[in-house]
């Protein structure tokens, strides 16, 4: 497949955390119980990026570099060995060679949901069981590449995939739109934006819930005024339990 870079069976996957089981907090699998690999490393710095643990540089040195099969045991061991949902997040998982372990995993009876901006295309997104596709509104400071949007979606063919935007303000609502036109075939989750996010190492991180929540109404009452009714609006179910926590 053109222009998306093939995997090397002999690369390790920088680790910022493994843990769980817990439950999805967010998107199309809330709810569902899940084992969490996040990657160290993104291509993208985000204004009100919630992760920075495991997004800047600055904290390279606590990530570790593991192999498929180590990071499939530290699964196992968590799970008890049984079969469960894995979520792929980071940072951006797919800058990471996580081929291998899907491969890996999927012998053992695993299932991998990925979310990623769609900056970067893998030829593994095929064999994920969900693609997120999360591409970054104005509020967040980047730009979006359409075309490396779409070449996300061609690598994932036969693959589930959903889009998810986070939402802030009305800039984030139009660009929102725009996402859905351009891929009206996939289903869309609006998420209210998260807005306080705590040191990357706070282990009491808190939140302004009651800023959350307005904006989630105004998301909600802005979605059913346009009659948008395609979308779905959710919660971080994780965050109204734990705030921002780490490892939940």
């Amino acid at each position: 497949m053109g222009g998306i870079p093939a995997v090397k069976v002999d690369e390790k996957i920088r680790v910022s955390e493994i843990f769980g089981p817990t439950i999805q907090g967010e998107g199309a699998l809330i709810g569902v119980p899940t084992v969490f690999v996040r990657t160290g490393g993104c291509d993208y710095r985000c204004r009100w990026c919630d992760s920075l643990h495991a997004v800047d540089s600055e904290y390279r040195e606590s990530w570790k570099a593991f192999t498929s099969q180590e990071v499939i045991d530290e699964i196992s061991r968590l799970s008890g060995g049984v079969p469960l949902m894995v979520s792929l997040s980071g940072g951006n998982p797919a800058i990471q060679p996580l081929g291998g372990l899907i491969e890996l995993g999927h012998a053992k009876g695993y299932r991998f949901a990925l979310e990623t901006q769609g900056s970067v295309a893998r030829r593994w997104f095929a064999d994920l069981d969900l693609l997120v596709l999360s591409p970054k509104p104005p509020s967040s400071g980047m730009e979006t590449d359409w075309g490396l949007l779409q070449d996300c979606r061609n690598a994932a063919q036969g693959t589930d995939t959903i889009l998810k935007v986070v939402v802030f303000d009305e800039a984030d609502y139009a660009y929102a739109r725009e996402v859905a036109k351009r891929h009206h075939d996939l289903p869309m989750y609006l998420q209210p934006g998260n807005h306080t996010p705590p040191p990357p190492d706070d282990d009491k991180a808190v939140v302004d819930q009651n800023g959350i929540d307005e904006r989630m109404r105004w998301l909600v009452d802005r979605v059913t005024a346009d009659k948008w009714f395609e979308a779905r609006v959710l919660p971080q179910l994780h965050v109204m339990l734990w705030g921002n926590k780490r490892g939940v």
